[in-house]
């Protein structure tokens, strides 16, 4: 008893939410209605990397988007992408997955530990 215990105790700790620090690091996406060009891709490589808070970007310009990674102690995606869009005068929109697409894409969210600890998350 006391093991499964330590068990619940362990995997509760290991899965629950942890605020951001200074080292979190948080990707988000573009789409882009507009088409783009390489002169553009160019620009808002530099024009990203300009920006408080990007860790890094990537431009596609055959599917039109930007993803990119930034600090959330430093900016806010939102921020950033208002920001893109004023800048360079685009039609584009943050994709925000879906609570279906978010269960899809995570292959621990049908793992056995994963169900644990939605179960002991629903105690505590």
């Amino acid at each position: 008893m006391a093991l499964t215990l330590i068990l619940l105790i362990h995997i509760y700790s290991v899965y629950k939410p942890k605020a951001p620090n200074a080292y979190s690091k948080v990707m988000a996406r573009i789409d882009i209605d507009d088409s783009l060009n390489q002169a553009k891709v160019s620009g808002m490589e530099t024009w990203f990397y300009r920006q408080k808070g990007i860790d890094h970007v990537l431009v596609n310009p055959e599917n039109r988007l930007v993803i990119f990674t930034f600090f959330p102690l430093k900016t806010s995606g939102n921020r950033i992408v208002e920001n893109f869009k004023s800048h360079f005068k685009l039609k584009a929109h943050r994709f925000l997955p879906n609570a279906e697409d978010l269960k899809k894409s995570c292959p621990v969210s049908g793992s056995f530990g994963f169900k644990i600890y939605q179960t002991i998350s629903q105690v505590f």
